[in-house]
């Protein structure tokens, strides 16, 4: 998903986000964060605790473009840094899909 909502891939994406819709993906984001808290409330020293840690993010970002959807839209740059960030979120979902589907050592 991140992917197709590459600056590169995908360049007027965000230039006329209307409020509706940026309550739409908050709701969105929040119940997706909110079952994989439910269903994946580990709290342990190892990667396992990242997939908690994205559900909590998620609810709050989703919280957040509930609340505010104006402010949201306004202060929204779709610059460089928007970029990294989403970079950073692919390279986070490879890691997590490596370690779903990646074999466990038998010992």
């Amino acid at each position: 998903m991140v992917v197709s909502e590459l600056k590169l891939w995908n360049p007027t994406l965000y230039d006329e986000q209307i409020v509706p819709l940026v309550y739409l993906s908050g709701v969105l984001l929040f119940v997706a964060g909110l079952s994989i808290v439910r269903n994946h409330p580990v709290w342990v020293l190892g990667w396992q605790t990242t997939v908690t840690i994205t559900g909590w993010l998620g609810m709050l970002l989703g919280l957040i473009r509930m609340f505010y959807p104006q402010s949201y839209k306004n202060n929204f740059d779709n610059g460089t840094s928007t970029l990294v960030f989403e970079v950073l979120l692919i390279l986070l979902g490879v890691f997590l899909t490596y370690k779903a589907y990646w074999p466990t050592q038998k010992r």
